[in-house]
This record gives structure tokens, C-alpha cells and sequence, in this order.
């Protein structure tokens, strides 16, 4: 599938600001299963500098630094990418998770030891809840990674309510866990630090999800959305995709931004500002199929 992805995001401030600095993740990254066209990222008002480079974790970032007055600040990300609509793999076909972790005690190559970063907790998926019991009936002996995987994506996304209501984005897991509520990204970190208490690997990804209108209506402006999901390390098959928050194994309607230890490593926007008071944010995002 072919898409046009559109990215807009608009900072309206109470009072003048001076100056910021703003580090982007809007690009999409190539992967096995995604083809990236074309990428553009305009700032206003215009930035002093704009770097682009990639990340730590290989994720295409631009650092803008913005030394004009301003009260409004937008940003707008259009990416044309290619989604291959390619099956899900078999998720029997991956090592036991027992050899997973084996493998990972003492890495022998470069694609094992990059794998070990994702073992540890990090600033979104810090925890002291008992994840490690609620995971563990999702990996009993010898059954491979992918499919205990994929039932616990199940299980969260049987157990745990879809709600914008009752989290931000500051949320901790503890606080998911217990009210058995959240969104998106909160789901992925969730099953994100369930893994992790087993000593298995798993990684945030960032993205968006094409979203359709209900039958006979059309389809709104801007009402596509960000989305997030989890990928685990399930050799021979690699990293695989699994977004519990629609029970599913990505295909070819999530387009991959990047990835990294939690949300913190790949948010849209980061940034600091010298002024500005208050401020409201209006985000609107289109998938557009071409």
C-alpha cells in the first residue's frame, strides 16, 4: 500500500517566546517491510539551524533550533511511504523463549549484543508491580517466543480498557497495571515492561495507524492518529511487530516512524522554549492512501 502521511502539529503560546530547541521524530524509517519515497519537514516560522541525522537507535531525527520571536509554531512532516502487505509470520516458527534468553547471556555477535539494550527497564517502563507473574502464564516451558508473545498482546488487550481519559503521558506502568486502563502507548509499554521482567527483549515503536470511517460516511480531515506498539526479538525471525491495543500483528496499515526503549526515545516533539507561558498543542494527522 501506498501512502501519503501528513504530520501537523501547532504550538499556540499565551506569551511571546524568544527562543527554543525542538529534536523531531516524524520520518519514517525503512524497514524489511516499508519503503520510504520521500520526507518533508517544514518549520514556521523559519529555523536558524536544522539538522538532520540519525538517532542512537538508527531512527531519522532533526534537531531545530528557532531564534525568532514567535507566538505560533508549526510543524508539518509529509512522508510518502510503501507498506508491504506481507502475511505475519508463524509465530511457532521462533526459538523457545528459554533459548532467547540464553542467547542473550552472553551475546556472540553484533545482531544479539544490539538486542541487549531493549532487556532493561527504562524512564517509561520503570516498575514495581508483580508484571512478571501476570506474564508468566503466557510462557510456560519450551513454547516459543512469538507465540507467548502474542498471547500475552492478547491477554493485555483482553484484560486492560482502551480509555484517553484516565492517563497522560507521564503515566507510570504501575499505575496502568492497576487501574487495567489506558491508551495506546501506555498498552505498549505495558507489555513492554511484562517482557522485560521475564528477561526477555522487547522495543517501543512509533508510528501511525490508518483509521476508517464508519460505512457511509466520510473519512474526516486530520482524523487518523499516532499510534504505538511493541516488537520482540524472536529469532530465527527477527524483530516482530504486536500491537495489543487492536490484538493484531502489524501489517500493512502501521507505518513505522522508529523505535527505541520506551516512548522518551522516539516522541514526535521534544523540546525546550525561553517564554511562552501557557500554550495549546492542535495535532492532526492524515494516512491517505494513493
Amino acid at each position: 500500500m501506498h501512502y501519503l502521511v501528513r504530520h501537523r502539529t501547532t504550538y499556540r503560546y499565551l506569551q511571546e517566546v524568544s527562543h527554543s530547541q525542538h529534536l523531531l521524530h516524524l520520518e519514517p524509517r525503512a524497514t524489511p517491510r516499508q519503503q520510504v519515497l520521500s520526507t518533508a519537514v517544514t518549520v514556521t516560522p523559519e529555523p536558524a539551524e536544522l539538522v538532520k541525522r540519525p538517532d542512537a537507535f538508527g531512527n531519522q531525527a532533526e534537531w531545530v533550533t528557532l531564534d525568532e520571536a514567535h507566538e505560533t509554531l508549526e510543524i508539518l512532516a509529509e512522508s510518502h511511504v510503501i507498506v508491504a502487505g506481507d502475511p505475519p509470520p508463524d509465530p511457532g516458527a521462533s526459538l523457545p523463549w528459554e533459548e532467547v534468553t540464553h542467547l542473550l547471556e552472553a551475546p556472540s555477535d553484533e545482531e544479539t549484543r544490539a538486542v541487549v539494550p531493549y532487556l532493561f527497564d527504562s524512564a517509561y517502563t520503570w516498575f514495581t508491580a508483580d508484571l512478571a507473574g501476570y506474564a508468566r502464564p503466557s510462557f510456560p516451558p519450551g513454547r516459543p517466543y512469538l507465540a507467548g508473545a502474542a498471547d500475552l498482546m492478547r491477554r493485555i488487550h483482553r484484560d486492560f480498557r482502551y480509555d484517553t481519559t484516565v492517563t497522560d503521558v507521564a503515566t507510570p506502568v504501575d499505575r496502568v497495571f492497576e487501574i487495567r486502563a489506558g491508551v495506546c502507548q501506555d498498552l505498549a509499554h505495558l507489555a513492554i515492561a511484562c517482557l522485560r521482567a521475564c528477561g526477555l527483549p522487547a522495543r517501543y515503536v512509533s508510528g501511525y495507524l490508518l483509521t476508517r470511517p464508519p460505512p457511509g460516511q466520510p473519512k474526516l480531515q486530520g482524523a487518523d492518529a499516532s499510534h504505538a506498539w511493541f516488537a520482540v526479538w524472536a529469532p530465527p525471525l527477527g524483530w516482530v511487530d504486536l500491537d495489543p491495543t487492536n490484538d493484531l500483528l502489524p501489517a500493512e496499515e502501521h507505518v513505522t516512524v522508529g523505535w527505541g526503549r520506551d516512548y522518551g526515545d522516539v516522541a514526535p516533539i521534544n523540546g525546550v522554549v525561553v517564554g511562552g507561558g501557557d500554550h495549546d498543542i492542535e495535532v492532526g494527522v492524515d494516512v491517505i492512501p494513493e
